[in-house]
Formats: C-alpha cells, structure tokens, sequence
C-alpha cells in the first residue's frame, strides 16, 4: 500500500466469504493450510474464521486469529493466566482498557502492534464507525483459549450501554 492510501474493508469482506477448507490433520508434521469460513457472523473473536490452533492445524503453542469488534460494541474485560497475546490492528481504531483494575488505555489504531503480558487484564472497546479489525496471536493454542472473566470496574460502568461483541 502506498502512503495516502487506506485499507478497503470491502476486500477484507471478500476474504472472509470465501469457502472454507478443513485441514487434514494426518499428516502431523507438514504443513497446513486453514481457509477462513464462508461468513463472518458479527461475533468478536475467531467465530467462524478459526484460524491457527490445536484444532485447526495441530498447533501447540500457538494460536492465531482474527478478531472483529463491530462499530459501537466492546469485548469483555478478561486476561489469559500464563499466556501472552500479541496484536496486530489491521483496521478502525479499538480503545483498549488494561492492567490491574482496568485503570489504564490506550488507543490501538491501524499498523499499531500491542504485546499483553499473560495475566493482565484487558478489555476492546470500538467507539468508532468502522469494523475494527486485528490478527492476534497467543501462546495458548486452544479454540476457546484460556480467557478468565474479569468484573468491570465501576470507572467504567458506562460501557454496559455498549452490546457486547461476544467471543466465537
């Protein structure tokens, strides 16, 4: 992409409307493929586009995946005990609340990487009007992951009135 020129979401859509292809997983040790689902059906997380994890691939230490927060919706406040993640926003702009007590944001923003150590509590937020998008990855290969809820604190009780984007 050269400079000036902004991500077409559309195409981002196209991908994700192509068909699915579950990968063998006999032949442990080669290489692997995973085509992401037909549709994406507005849930954070993997949902339908699974990604690389123990289930997809056979992976073992890792897990990666797509996660889109819809405009308007947030994630829950949760942390992965004795795993780190690794973000990579592709798109919109996500306000992220982090650390003990959620007391801490920061705004990730399109072409921004953010590295969270294992147990810290975090919480996505998309305030905005565009899809926010990103590649995650997790040193906890399993589907559903490790995620532990964590309670939302009072300073941010006026994030109930946002619908929650639930995890696939």
């Amino acid at each position: 992409m050269g400079h000036g020129q902004m991500l077409r979401v559309s195409k981002v859509e196209e991908w994700l409307h192509r068909a699915p292809a579950r990968p063998s997983l006999a032949a442990h040790g080669d290489c692997v493929v995973i085509r992401p689902a037909r549709h994406y059906d507005g849930r954070q997380g993997a949902g339908p586009v699974s990604g690389v994890s123990s289930a997809t691939a056979g992976a073992s230490g890792l897990r990666l995946h797509v996660v889109m927060i819809p405009p308007g919706t947030r994630g829950t406040p949760h942390m992965h005990e004795g795993h780190e993640a690794a973000v990579y926003a592709v798109s919109g702009e996500t306000e992220v609340w982090h650390g003990a007590g959620l007391v801490k944001r920061t705004v990730v923003r399109a072409g921004d990487f953010m590295y969270i150590p294992p147990g810290v509590p975090h919480l996505p937020v998309n305030r905005g009007d565009v899809m926010s998008i990103a590649v995650v990855a997790r040193t906890d290969p399993a589907e559903q992951g490790s995620a532990v809820a964590v309670e939302l604190p009072r300073h941010l009780a006026d994030l109930l009135s946002l619908p929650v984007a639930t995890q696939g």
